[in-house]
């Protein structure tokens, strides 16, 4: 599918308080319970924001994504030292803060029916694009704790490790910096 086709045949909105997914299979339980069953739950409290990408014509939700704040600070690395390597190559010197802000792509998933057609690319760029241009404070990163079987789409996309303490995990810690847009 290419990227005019998703804006023809798709439409992103957010999960309002109240509303639900009734049907939805990635292949993943845990992905597919979370939209289920406890987006809205996480909504509520506050904790994260969900969007889904629905077929503008059969109303079929082919993807969701759920975001909440994040950072990147020295307790993401294992000494000062590697902190300060990773922002010195970001940011001048008098923007060297503790830590800096950013969104966490919390979940994201693509409906069996609608994987392989480039929509998770599109709903990475949608993301990015969202907090460059509509963005309403500060994040100039993007992370995310990707499954091992998602590290390759994530690196096809840009994103690097944060660090290499993880490597042996079921999950990778991973960021996208939003200035490399600009």
């Amino acid at each position: 599918m290419t990227r005019e086709e998703f804006q023809t045949k798709c439409r992103v909105r957010r999960l309002n308080m109240g509303d639900t997914v009734s049907a939805f299979d990635c292949h993943d339980e845990d992905l597919n319970d979370f939209i289920l069953n406890e987006a809205s739950l996480y909504r509520n409290a506050l904790l994260s924001v969900t969007y889904i990408v629905e077929d503008k014509y059969s109303g079929e939700v082919l993807a969701y994504f759920s975001l909440a704040n994040d950072k990147i600070s020295l307790s993401d690395f294992d000494s000062k030292t590697e902190f300060n390597r990773f922002r010195k190559h970001k940011f001048v010197n008098d923007k060297r803060l503790r830590s800096y802000p950013a969104i966490k792509i919390c979940r994201l998933a693509i409906a069996q029916s609608a994987q392989n057609q480039s929509i998770g690319t599109y709903l990475l760029e949608f993301i990015e694009d969202y907090f460059i241009v509509d963005n309403k404070s500060g994040c100039r990163f993007v992370t995310v704790d990707a499954y091992v079987n998602a590290i390759p789409f994530y690196i096809k996309n840009n994103y690097q490790f944060l660090n290499n303490d993880d490597e042996d995990k079921h999950t990778r810690v991973m960021y996208f910096d939003l200035a490399s847009l600009l």
